[in-house]
């Protein structure tokens, strides 16, 4: 098993994504410690992994508040000892809305969930880690990062400076044993996210969701939207020590639509 007597916190663990990546983790042996806002939802997963014979434990938190993220990384090492996998994967949308409609406040709120909550748990994880002298982070962006698209300015930003903030972890920790990468998804429209997203923006452009998801297709290589499941596959990949010589990078499991 890839990920075997190792300890991974997943963030945003109770759908999608994040469900995906908790439930690879621990087929792999991983002890898996997942969280995010609702929990029941993450309680859920949990369940679904003890009864494949996993070892799960779980927390609801906001990772966009800073006493959230110390009771995440304790309640962690509480249930399951050190931590050595670290996906910052919470994230939210945010308005889908031109820049010069989205109030201040809800600039804020998509930052703090989705650049303060992974900065806010790794400072809290390195030094463990540095300590150990190993460990792998993985911080789950978006193709909006790479790409000019409308109607998301807090949400391209706040990946886009995590992609930066990847980097620096990574140029911070390769002499130390700590590998930091990104995961850039293209669309996922099983999750929650992309669904609520389509229907925002069909909407907005007076579209048929089919119609949009369609057109939305012809711009990826492979002329298919990404699954889970081939983000999860993506996510272990980096954990594992399959890409021991991997760090500072954002990799693209997009089909196809960024080439940087």
């Amino acid at each position: 098993m890839l990920l075997q007597d190792r300890m991974a916190i997943v963030t945003g663990g109770g759908r999608g994504i994040g469900r995906a990546i908790a439930l690879r983790f621990a087929a792999e042996g991983a002890r898996v410690f997942v969280t995010a806002r609702t929990g029941a939802e993450v309680e859920a997963v949990v369940r679904e992994i003890q009864a494949a014979g996993g070892q799960a434990a779980f927390v609801a938190a906001d990772v966009g508040r800073a006493a959230d993220c110390r009771k995440i990384i304790d309640a962690a090492r509480q249930a399951f000892g050190a931590v050595h996998i670290l996906v910052n994967n919470a994230g939210i949308y945010g308005p889908v809305l031109p820049a010069e409609e989205i109030t201040p406040e809800e600039w804020d709120e998509v930052m703090a969930v989705n650049l303060r909550g992974p900065f806010l748990l790794a400072r809290l994880v390195l030094p463990e880690m540095y300590k150990q002298g190993s460990g792998s982070m993985i911080n789950v962006v978006s193709i909006a990062a790479k790409a000019a698209l409308a109607m998301n300015g807090p949400y391209a930003a706040s990946k886009t400076g995590l992609i930066g903030l990847t980097r620096t972890l990574a140029a911070e920790g390769g002499r130390k044993g700590v590998r930091v990468n990104a995961i850039s998804p293209g669309p996922v429209p099983e999750t929650k996210m992309s669904q609520e997203l389509g229907n925002a923006l069909a909407k907005h452009f007076q579209m048929d969701p089919a119609a949009l998801l369609e057109n939305l297709n012809k711009n990826i290589l492979q002329g298919r939207p990404q699954t889970a499941d081939e983000i999860a596959a993506a996510a272990l990949f980096l954990a594992s020590d399959q890409s021991s010589a991997i760090t500072g990078q954002a990799l693209n499991v997009d089909g196809g639509m960024a080439f940087f």
